[in-house]
């Protein structure tokens, strides 16, 4: 079955299922359709997936264990470590619009190839956060709530604000 209409079937039956705060059976049902029907993810009793999280493309995308996903992610295509917390309304992008041509209209130049981030181990990304294509970041770091993220994040330090700035090391 191809990857398309594995993601039109979580789509139709996995993407709107309810929060685990109701009954956790329905995050268990998410991560076991990511990790055995998409194979995105290593299958794992400890991670989450809760409702509203949005695949672009299961190629370029791959999750390690004990992550919790929350609700109204969006992930184009990332490479994200082992115990890693993302929360709510977090975008993670692989791809922009080109513009480098003045005299075609922004729309009709299409999309810059695909360059996943890659969000190392033990990873915070607060509520809102947005991740620029390419971005690395370094294992142990914390996003603040609302940063945009558009320069790699050295390991275990926090950033926060638009764009990202570094605040202080963690201690």
């Amino acid at each position: 079955m191809s990857q398309k209409i594995k993601l039109i079937f979580y789509y139709i039956f996995y993407f709107n299922l309810p929060h685990s705060r109701y009954m956790s059976f329905f995050t268990k049902m998410r991560v076991w359709y990511l990790s055995k029907i998409l194979k995105v993810m290593p299958y794992d009793k400890k991670s989450k997936v809760e409702n509203g999280v949005y695949i672009s493309n299961t190629k370029g995308l791959k999750i390690g264990k004990n992550c919790r996903i929350n609700e109204n992610v969006f992930i184009q295509e990332a490479v994200i470590g082992d115990n890693v917390l993302i929360a709510p309304n977090v975008s993670i992008l692989s791809v922009s619009h080109n513009h480098s041509d003045l005299s075609i209209p922004i729309v009709d130049q299409g999309d810059s190839t695909p360059n996943p981030p890659i969000i190392e181990d033990g990873v915070w990304l607060a509520r809102n956060v947005v991740i620029m294509p390419g971005i690395k970041i370094g294992e142990g770091a914390i996003v603040g709530a609302g940063a945009v993220v558009t320069k790699n994040v050295k390991s275990n330090t926090i950033v926060g604000g638009v764009p990202a700035k570094y605040i202080k090391d963690r201690s």
